[in-house]
C-alpha cells in the first residue's frame, strides 16, 4: 500500500499559563513546521545563541519529576512531556513550540487542553511518508524497584502498574492499545497528581511552586483526593502516568511501533529504556510507513466528539 504523509498544525495554537514547577508566567505558540522537521522547542525570551532544541531522547536531561530537554548551549526547556503526549496522540509529526520561559505551561495538568485546540484548528497533510520507530528486540531498563520494557508489537501499545501508600491510589493497572483516538479518549484529560507528604518536600526544593490541587493537579492524602471536582477516572493516576509514558516514548524522534511496560517507571526510566533501545544493537530500525501501519498508530482514528470535554468529568 502507499504510505501516509506526515502531518502538521493547520494554523498556530497559542496557550498562556504558569509552569508547574518555576510558578512562572509563560505564553507557549505552538507552529506549523515542514516534512522532516520533526518537533522542537525554541526560547523566545533567550536573544543570542542557539536557542533551539529538539525533541529528542538523546536531548533529556534526566530528572525525576518532569522531562527536561537541554541543548549543547545550555539552553532548556522543562516538563515537555504533556505537549509531546497532545502532539504524538494527536498525529502531529512537525511543529515548532516557541516558548517565552523556561517550562511549558501546565494548563489543567492533563493534555487535553492542548488537544482541544490542536483538533479544533485541524492538521495539514504534508507530502512525505511517516517515518516510525519499530522495535525489534525486548529491551529492560530496572532502577530501585522500577522497571521498564519496550517489546516487538505490531502497533503502539502502553502498558503501566502503579503501587501507592495512599489508600485513594493504591494499586493500579492498564493497558492500551493507542490506535484508534484512544489517547484522546481514554487518557489526555488524567491530570498530574502526587502524595500530600511530597508536596512540601518539592517546594521547598522549589519545584511545584505552580501546583495547585483541583486547579492543575490532584494531590493525594491517604484516603483523601484534593482536586476540586473529584477524579476524572476512578483510576485516574495510571491514566496519567501512561500519559506521561506516551510524551517521553515520542522524544525517540517520532511515532513508535511498539509495546511499551511501565511498572513503577518514572521520566528517568523511560528515557533510560530510550537510550539502552539504541544501545542493543539490532533492537530498534526506522521503517516507513504503509497505510496499514500508519491506521494502527496514535492520532489515526480521532473523532472529535470523543475528546473530553473541558469541564472535568467526575469518576
Amino acid at each position: 500500500m502507499r504510505p501516509r504523509v506526515q502531518n502538521t498544525l493547520k494554523t498556530s495554537v497559542t496557550f498562556e499559563g504558569v509552569g508547574l514547577h518555576s510558578g512562572h508566567p509563560v505564553k507557549m505558540v505552538l507552529k506549523p513546521a515542514p516534512a522532516g522537521h520533526g518537533i522542537s522547542f525554541k526560547r523566545t525570551d533567550i536573544v543570542l545563541g542557539n536557542t533551539v532544541i529538539p525533541a529528542r531522547w538523546d536531548m533529556v536531561e534526566r530528572t525525576a519529576l518532569c522531562t527536561r530537554l537541554i541543548n549543547d548551549a545550555g539552553v532548556s526547556v522543562s516538563t515537555v512531556e504533556h505537549i509531546m503526549a497532545a502532539l504524538a496522540g494527536c498525529g502531529v509529526h512537525n511543529a515548532l513550540v516557541e516558548l517565552d520561559g523556561p517550562e511549558v505551561p501546565i494548563a489543567d495538568g492533563s493534555s487535553a487542553p492542548f488537544v482541544r485546540a490542536i483538533m479544533s484548528r485541524g492538521l495539514h497533510r504534508l507530502g512525505s511518508p511517516v517515518v516510525a520507530f519499530e522495535v525489534l528486540k525486548p529491551v529492560t531498563v530496572e532502577h530501585n524497584g522500577a522497571k521498564a520494557t519496550l517489546l516487538p508489537s505490531d502497533r503502539t501499545r502502553i502498558e503501566f502498574h502503579i503501587d501507592f501508600t495512599d489508600e485513594a491510589i493504591g494499586r493500579q493497572s492498564k493497558s492500551l492499545d493507542l490506535r484508534n483516538g484512544a489517547f484522546a479518549r481514554e487518557l489526555c484529560d488524567s491530570r498530574t497528581f502526587c502524595s500530600r507528604s511530597d508536596v512540601e518536600t518539592m517546594q521547598a526544593n522549589g519545584l511545584a511552586l505552580g501546583g495547585v490541587p483541583g486547579e492543575n493537579a490532584v494531590v493525594f492524602d491517604g484516603e483523601t483526593v484534593e482536586s476540586g471536582s473529584g477524579l476524572r477516572h476512578n483510576d485516574e493516576p495510571v491514566r496519567h502516568k501512561m500519559l506521561d509514558a506516551l510524551g517521553d516514548l515520542a522524544l525517540i524522534g517520532g511515532p513508535l511501533i511498539g509495546h511499551y511496560v511501565g511498572e513503577r517507571a518514572g521520566h528517568a526510566l523511560t528515557n533510560t529504556l530510550l537510550r539502552e533501545l539504541f544501545a542493543t544493537p539490532g533492537a530498534v530500525r526506522a521503517v516507513i510507513c504503509d497505510a496499514v501501519m500508519t491506521a494502527r498508530l496514535p492520532g489515526q482514528g480521532l473523532i472529535w466528539s470523543e475528546i473530553p470535554a473541558e469541564i472535568a468529568r467526575v469518576a
